[in-house]
C-alpha cells in the first residue's frame, strides 16, 4: 500500500510539473516569439531539456551516477528547479494584469469623416485625386470637379491616393478613363460650368480627374478605402455641397437641375484591378495585397506577452541570483544568549557554535566547507556543535570536500550527530570518517563537560537500519542536578528531550524553509523552522543551516553559523 501511494504522489507531481512546462512555454515562447523562428525553437528546446536536467540532478546520486556526471547535471538542474519555482510566481502575478491590460488597450481609432461618409484627409502634394466608383463598381466624376467616394480594391486592400501635379491642381484638367470592350459606354462630360473634359483612353489606367484652379480638393484618404455608395449614380444626386476642410472653393457633389453626372462604366473584359498611376504613387503609401495590416488585436497581444513575460524572467532571475550569491558568500555569524536554569556560574557566557547542514556534495565541495572553517574559527568558541546533514554522497566524492574540517579549532572540541542525509548514502562511513577528521560523534551518547552534560542522539532516518535514535541510552542514568544540552538533527524529537529533562537542544534540518514560500511547508512538519522556543522547561533552537540543499538558493532564508552562548541565572 505504501509503495502504491508512493508511486501515485510521483505521478501527480510529474503531472504538476510537466502542466506548469507547458503553460510557461506558451506563456513565454508561444505568445512571443513567431512560428517558425529561431526562437521559437530554441524556446521549445529548452521547455523539454530543462525538466530532464533537473530529473537527472534529482536521481543521479541515488541512481548510483558517476560522481562527475552528478555534478555536471546539477547545477543546471538544480538551478532550473530554482528559477521555475519564482518564474511560475511571477508569472501567476502576471496573468490577471495581462488580462487586465488587454481588456483596457484601446482599439485602433477610426480616420474621420465627412457627414456622407467620406474621409477627408488633405491632399498629399504629387498625387492625383482618383475618380470614385459608383454602385457596381463603375467610376464617377462629379461636376465641379468634386469626387465621390469608390469601393476598395478587390480583396479588402485599399487603394492609395492618385497622383497630382506638381503644381497642386490645374485648370483644364481631363478625367481618364481606362479602355473598355467596344461595348462600354463612355464617359460622358459633365454640364453646369465644368471645363470640357475629354475621356482619354489607356489600357488599364485608372480614372483620374484633374479639378479647375481655385477649385477645393475632394475628399480623399491615404491608403484606406473610400466609402462604397449604396446606390447607382444617377439615385444619388442630391442638392447640397460637400466642403473639404482648408480649402478654398465647394466641390459640388450633386448636380443641380439640367446636371449630368458623368459616369465611366467597368466593362466585363477589364483585365485586373484599377492600379492609381503617376511617379507618386508609392510616396502617397499605396496598400497593395501583399502589405495587408495584421488581423486587429494580434500586435496588442504580442506586445504584452513580451512585456510581462520580460518582467517575471527579469524578477526570478534576480531573485534566484541574489539567493544563489547569498549561499556561495557563504554563511554570516548570528548569535543567541540562552539562560538555563541549572547552568552554573561558572559557565555563564559559555559559547557553542551550531553548524548544521552543510551538504556538501556535487554542488557545494571544498571550497564551501573552507568558509565555514574559516568563519566558525574567528568566533572562538568553546564547543563546535555539529547537527546533521554535513554531506550528500559517499566519502569516496566527497571526502576531498570534507578535508578543512580537520582545522576546527575549539576549547572542548568539535561534536557531531548524523542527520537524515548521512544516511542516504551510509551514515557508518561518515562517522567513521569525521573521527579521522578529529571530530567526536555522539551516537547515542553523553560527554560529561566540566559545567554541563552533552548529549546526542542519531537521526530518525537511522531506524530503517535499526540505527535510530536512543534517548534512554543517552540520557537516562545521567545527573539531572545538572544542565543539559542534547544534539539532535531534526526538531521533532522535542517531546522525548521534554520527557528527558534536557535544559536546551540543538537542531537543523528544516533549512528554514531555504525557499520562500517553503518556510509554510516547513512549519507543516516542524514543531518549530527556526529560531529559539521554548517547550515546558526545555529550550528548542534551530538552525537555518550553513548550506542549502539542491538549487544552491535561498531566499527569505539566509544560511547561517549560530553561536548560542550559556547565561546562568546565578549570574
Amino acid at each position: 500500500m505504501t509503495v502504491f501511494v508512493v508511486i501515485v504522489a510521483v505521478v501527480a507531481v510529474l503531472a504538476l510539473l510537466a502542466l506548469v512546462h507547458r503553460w510557461l512555454w506558451v506563456r513565454l515562447v508561444r505568445d512571443t516569439t513567431r512560428a517558425g523562428g529561431a526562437a521559437r525553437r530554441a524556446g521549445t528546446v529548452l521547455a523539454f531539456a530543462l525538466p530532464l536536467l533537473a530529473l537527472a540532478a534529482l536521481t543521479a546520486g541515488r541512481a548510483g551516477a558517476p560522481f562527475w556526471l552528478e555534478r555536471l547535471v546539477a547545477w543546471p538542474g538544480y538551478m532550473w528547479l530554482a528559477v521555475l519555482l519564482y518564474l511560475t510566481m511571477a508569472m501567476a502575478v502576471a496573468e490577471p494584469i495581462r488580462r487586465l491590460w488587454l481588456r483596457r488597450l484601446p482599439a485602433a481609432t477610426p480616420a474621420p469623416q465627412s457627414p456622407e461618409g467620406l474621409e477627408l484627409v488633405p491632399a498629399v502634394s504629387g498625387a492625383e485625386p482618383q475618380a470614385p466608383a459608383g454602385s457596381g463598381g463603375h467610376p464617377v466624376v462629379a461636376a465641379g470637379g468634386a469626387v465621390g467616394a469608390g469601393p476598395a480594391a478587390p480583396g479588402g486592400v485599399a487603394a492609395g491616393p492618385a497622383p497630382q501635379s506638381p503644381e497642386g491642381l490645374e485648370s483644364g484638367a481631363e478625367p481618364q478613363a481606362p479602355a473598355r470592350s467596344a461595348g462600354d459606354p463612355a464617359a460622358v462630360s459633365a454640364a453646369g460650368g465644368a471645363s470640357g473634359a475629354e475621356p482619354r483612353a489607356g489600357a488599364g489606367a485608372e480614372p483620374q480627374l484633374r479639378e479647375g484652379a481655385g477649385r477645393g480638393t475632394a475628399p480623399q484618404g491615404p491608403g484606406t478605402a473610400a466609402q462604397p455608395t449604396d446606390t447607382p449614380a444617377a439615385d444619388a444626386t442630391q442638392a447640397g455641397t460637400v466642403t473639404a476642410p482648408g480649402t478654398a472653393g465647394t466641390a459640388t457633389a450633386a448636380a443641380k437641375a439640367g446636371t449630368a453626372t458623368a459616369t465611366a462604366a467597368a466593362g466585363a473584359g477589364t483585365a485586373g484591378d484599377a492600379v492609381p498611376t503617376g511617379a507618386g504613387t508609392a510616396a502617397a503609401g499605396v496598400a497593395g495585397p501583399d502589405t495587408a495590416e495584421p488581423p486587429a488585436g494580434v500586435g496588442r497581444r504580442v506586445f504584452v506577452a513580451r512585456v510581462l513575460g520580460g518582467a517575471a524572467a527579469v524578477a526570478a532571475a534576480g531573485v534566484v541570483g541574489n539567493g544563489t550569491y547569498g549561499v556561495l558568500r557563504g554563511p554570516r555569524v548570528k548569535r543567541v544568549q540562552v539562560p538555563l536554569a541549572r547552568l552554573p556560574r561558572a559557565a555563564h557566557g559559555f559559547r557553542i557554535a551550531v553548524v548544521s547542514d552543510v551538504h556538501l556534495g556535487p554542488v557545494l565541495g571544498r571550497a564551501h566547507t573552507r568558509r565555514i572553517v574559516d568563519t566558525v574559527n574567528r568566533t572562538q568558541p568553546d564547543l563546535i556543535a555539529i547537527v546533521g546533514d554535513l554531506v550528500d554522497g559517499d566519502v569516496r566524492d566527497l571526502g576531498p570536500a570534507a578535508e578543512p574540517l580537520r582545522e576546527l579549532r575549539a576549547r572542548l572540541g568539535s561534536f557531531f550527530v548524523t542527520g537524515n542525509h548521512e544516511y542516504f548514502s551510509g551514515a557508518q562511513q561518515w562517522v567513521d570518517h569525521v573521527r579521522e577528521l578529529g571530530l567526536t560523534p555522539l551516537e547515542n551518547a553523553r560527554r560529561e563537560l566540566p559545567h554541563f552534560d552533552l548529549a546526542g542522539v542519531n537521526d530518525v532516518q537511522g531506524e530503517k537500519e535499526g540505527k535510530g535514535p536512543d534517548f534512554q541510552a543517552a540520557l537516562g542514568d545521567r545527573d539531572r542536578a545538572r544542565a543539559s544540552v542534547l544534539l539532535a538533527h531534526q526538531p521533532i524529537v522535542i517531546d522525548e528531550a521534554v520527557r528527558h529533562g534536557v535544559d536546551l537542544q540543538l537542531s537543523g534540518h528544516t533549512h528554514g524553509g531555504q525557499l520562500w514560500p517553503g518556510k509554510y511547508l516547513a512549519e507543516l512538519a516542524n514543531p518549530t523552522v527556526a529560531g529559539l522556543e521554548r517547550y515546558g522547561d526545555t529550550q528548542l533552537y534551530v538552525s537555518r543551516g550553513a548550506g542549502a540543499w539542491g538549487p544552491p538558493v535561498r531566499v527569505g532564508a539566509p544560511s547561517d553559523i549560530t553561536v548560542v552562548e550559556l547565561a546562568s541565572y546565578q549570574a
